[in-house]
């Protein structure tokens, strides 16, 4: 039997799952990096669980997590996702998502990709990292769901000591 992190409930199929093939593993993709963008915001104050259920309908609502596409939606797709009982429907992520896009974009352009610069990130606290991206502008991105972001990215490697994964990720 496979040991996992702690935080893994024994027999949930969608968190092993996501566990086993996903977390944790260093992601350079800036379209990956959105998407986990994305969802870590929209979890704030909800449990994983529920945005893992909702992530194949996020995917779709969100342009397949184009960075372009999402930037430039507008407030009358902000009102069609308002609709959308795939998603979580909270007004102030969603327009967090689509202005998030944007300031993504904006560090594209001046660290060459969104990779670059939160990569650079790699040895300091997710607080601080945090604290630059708040400042830039970005919502629903306080420390946990900061700190959230880089255990998933791989940015940082959180495995359990006992996990199997952990010694994989050395």
């Amino acid at each position: 039997m496979k040991r996992r992190c702690q935080w893994v409930p024994k027999g949930n199929a969608l968190y092993e799952k996501y566990h086993d093939e996903e977390w944790g593993r260093p992601i350079h993709d800036d379209c990956v990096l959105f998407e986990f963008l994305i969802l870590e915001s929209a979890q704030a104050g909800l449990s994983w669980e529920t945005v893992l259920k909702k992530r194949a309908a996020y995917k779709k609502a969100f342009a397949n997590f184009n960075v372009k596409k999402v930037a430039q939606f507008t407030k009358h797709d902000v009102k069609k996702l308002m609709q959308n009982a795939g998603i979580i429907r909270n007004r102030l992520k969603i327009e967090a998502a689509i202005s998030n896009a944007q300031i993504f974009i904006t560090l594209q352009k001046e660290y060459g990709s969104f990779s670059e610069y939160v990569w650079s990130w790699k040895d300091q606290d997710a607080k601080l990292l945090s604290a630059d991206m708040r400042k830039r502008g970005f919502r629903f991105f306080g420390p946990t769901i900061c700190h959230a972001y880089i255990q998933a990215v791989g940015i940082i490697n959180d495995h359990s000591l006992d996990c199997f994964l952990f010694k994989k990720r050395r």
